[in-house]
């Protein structure tokens, strides 16, 4: 499976091509979807493959979906993607659970800030949602997950989240972009302006303690979450660092990514559509 890290200068470790060129390619079952047309991605400074923000699907056998879906946004300081410990081992992951995945390639700085990648993570949503029937995915189970700075991204996603446009031109701009769920490791994000916690989907928090920044502000987050009467859950380990990501086999972060399943079991995430 491929595994690397995209950087805003295009670097591109143990990589195909098949990521630097975001068209609808086929390469062993995995394939990228291109979130706006070439020449319609809104705020873009360029047309080159750094201006195109896209998804990489990956999809369990059809025989074993059971029509969840999963938009996964790595970290990386928002000026590269660490595309292998928070993306495809993650998705790969989620695949064994039966949810389809699709990872979020999204603008990077310095080249693009905060309001490009709110629109990516929120047209991301759109995109699953409006092409839903085509992964036989329910439309009313995609959730968000982020890392870093992929979770900041995940809460702005959220405020900034909506019904769609019923008149939109584009069909995509017409399907809702909330969230089910969202996943938020080791980064709480930042409060927006329209931040409604009481109305926040369900949500997923976790951090490790040493890494103290991520670990107090996810606390704090929980809370606010509590206090409003948000659903959500929280894991601090008590060792470990920034940047552990799926540790599937770690002896201190091992067991995070099954309580994440208990976690979206408990929303009924895995429900098969009836």
């Amino acid at each position: 499976m491929l595994k690397h890290v995209f950087s805003s200068t295009g670097l591109v470790v143990l990589a195909a091509c098949l990521f630097l060129t975001p068209h609808l390619v086929a390469q062993d079952d995995n394939y990228n979807i291109h979130l706006w047309e070439p020449g319609k991605v809104p705020l873009a400074v360029g047309d080159g493959p750094l201006d195109q923000p896209f998804l990489t699907v990956f999809a369990p056998p059809a025989n074993k979906r059971n029509g969840s879906a999963v938009v996964i946004a790595p970290g990386g300081s928002n000026i590269m993607l660490m595309y292998g410990l928070e993306g495809v081992e993650v998705a790969e992951r989620m695949n064994d659970w039966g949810t389809v995945a699709f990872v979020l390639t999204y603008r990077l700085s310095p080249r693009y800030k905060e309001d490009a990648r709110v629109l990516d993570g929120n047209r991301a949503m759109r995109l699953v949602r409006a092409r839903s029937k085509e992964w036989n995915i329910d439309p009313n189970r995609i959730s968000f997950a982020g890392f870093s700075a992929g979770s900041s991204m995940a809460r702005a996603v959220v405020a900034a989240a909506g019904p769609g446009d019923p008149n939109a031109a584009d069909p995509v701009d017409q399907s809702n972009s909330k969230p089910h769920s969202v996943v938020m490791v080791y980064g709480p994000g930042r409060a927006t302006a329209n931040e409604n916690l009481k109305n926040f989907p369900p949500t997923f928090l976790l951090s490790a303690a040493a890494d103290t920044g991520a670990a107090n502000g996810t606390a704090q987050f929980f809370l606010d979450i509590n206090k409003a009467g948000g659903v959500a859950e929280l894991h601090i380990f008590q060792r470990g660092r920034h940047g552990f990501g799926a540790a599937t086999t770690s002896p201190e972060f091992g067991p995070w990514m099954d309580a994440l399943k208990h976690f979206l079991d408990l929303n009924h995430f895995f429900e098969r559509t009836k």
